[in-house]
């Protein structure tokens, strides 16, 4: 039955029966975590053998003959621009290999805009007004970037299969729209991917020649399924952009953080000729070169598109019972609540959203009861859902039976909060 078929004094009753049960769990003196989608301590281990790559009697020359020990190469060495040139779906010539961190490489994407403007643009800090679409739910930290440049960020919603394309297109019309952030596989959190018709859409769009998507691949290659027919790939935004007459549009960005170590992976982006050329005039600048010795061992470790896929089947081998479940959990405690959660076949992430008005006091009854969850808002600009709805579940870093444990308390807190808004 439905909990919106319950009369007051049934609701009063299972509200006190959940009270009752959510007091055992605070006796528990719980210490759980499912804040952040980090990998787990089994999913790190997958990579420790990359470690035992290089040594000092190690050749450390790149193919070409580059002491990797040394200046130089502010692209990245040749064989890692062709590996990271696999998971963003483009050629190696138009790929340039930073650090650890793409996000770190957006950052710098921004600033750079910010500061010098690109292809003979205004840069947008001398503009008055500078607008960022922005699909809900989403990744928070691109949301920290863009506010931290005192960018406005307008929400859209995101769909099934991506943004909703009838509110992009009106708002990237307007000249200070200057760019859109995007997660088009297993996005971040709902899990959803992009359609062939949506990157169709953002490529063809009119918007200003500034406009920039932010395509971030982070998890083009994160299937829970080794089944090639159960896996999700999207369309090439830089082949629909060059298309479409607008070749300049789009900076993919991807990196090994989730598939060897978050802390010690490389980041790539890659953009038409034109861009690469303007970005890597003032990279030189900016830096003398990356760490090659941490992408030569990535190139040796991974190898390939084919490596990469043997190693994250490996991934989805521990990360598949874990969201497994979470679905398991969600569909046997929380029938009739109201309450709805995704169904991702990759990524990190369940997008649960409760009843409206409730996020806020699911986190803080699960953080009460030793639950740490990702704070409600978060998938929001500004961190703020104006539903107060959508909570980010994160299932990657816990252990199977602390995730079991955490799970039951989320789902206390959702029935207690639940039947108080109808109490």
């Amino acid at each position: 039955m439905s909990y919106a078929d319950l009369s007051s004094a049934e609701c009063s009753t299972l509200l006190d029966e959940q009270k009752r049960a959510y007091a055992a769990w605070k006796a528990k003196d719980l210490s759980l975590n499912m804040a952040r989608g980090k990998p787990s301590s089994a999913q790190l281990d997958l990579s420790a053998p990359m470690l035992d790559v290089l040594n000092a009697e190690s050749d450390l020359k790149a193919a070409d003959g580059t002491d990797c020990r040394n200046y130089g190469v502010g692209v990245g060495i040749r064989e890692a621009r062709e590996l990271m040139a696999t998971m963003l779906d483009d050629e190696a010539d138009r790929v340039i290999v930073g650090g650890e961190s793409s996000l770190n490489l957006m950052y710098d994407a921004i600033a750079r805009n910010w500061a010098f403007g690109t292809q003979g643009c205004t840069p947008w800090g001398k503009l008055d007004t500078v607008k960022w679409i922005c699909p809900v739910p989403g990744y928070d930290r691109h949301f920290s970037i863009t506010e931290l440049f005192g960018i406005e960020m307008i929400n859209v919603p995101l769909n099934e299969d991506g943004p909703d394309m009838d509110a992009v297109e009106q708002l990237a019309a307007d000249e200070s729209v200057k760019g859109i952030w995007c997660v088009p596989t297993y996005s971040n959190p709902s899990g959803c991917t992009y359609s062939d018709e949506v990157v169709e859409r953002l490529a063809n769009m009119k918007a200003a020649d500034d406009f920039r998507i932010f395509w971030d691949n982070a998890y083009c290659v994160h299937h829970l399924s080794s089944n090639p027919a159960e896996q999700e790939h999207v369309a090439d935004i830089a082949r629909a952009c060059a298309a479409a007459g607008n070749p300049n549009r789009a900076y993919k960005f991807a990196s090994t953080s989730k598939i060897t170590f978050p802390g010690a992976g490389i980041a790539a982006m890659a953009s038409s000729e034109a861009n690469i050329a303007e970005i890597t005039k003032l990279m030189n600048v900016q830096i003398i070169g990356h760490d090659k010795l941490n992408q030569l061992r990535h190139v040796r470790f991974l190898r390939d598109a084919e490596g990469i896929a043997e190693h994250m089947a490996k991934h989805a081998a521990l990360l598949r019972p874990k969201f497994d479940l979470v679905e398991e959990t969600l569909s046997r405690e929380l029938e009739g609540t109201g309450c709805t959660w995704t169904h991702p076949r990759g990524g990190y992430f369940v997008t649960f959203t409760g009843p409206q008005g409730t996020a806020k006091r699911i986190v803080e009854l699960a953080r009460e009861a030793g639950v740490t969850l990702t704070g409600a808002g978060a998938p929001f600009p500004y961190h703020k859902d104006p539903s107060d709805a959508v909570i980010r579940i994160a299932p990657s870093l816990p252990p199977v039976e602390e995730l079991a444990q955490a799970l039951e308390v989320f789902c206390c807190c959702v029935k207690i909060a639940a039947l108080e808004k109808l109490v």
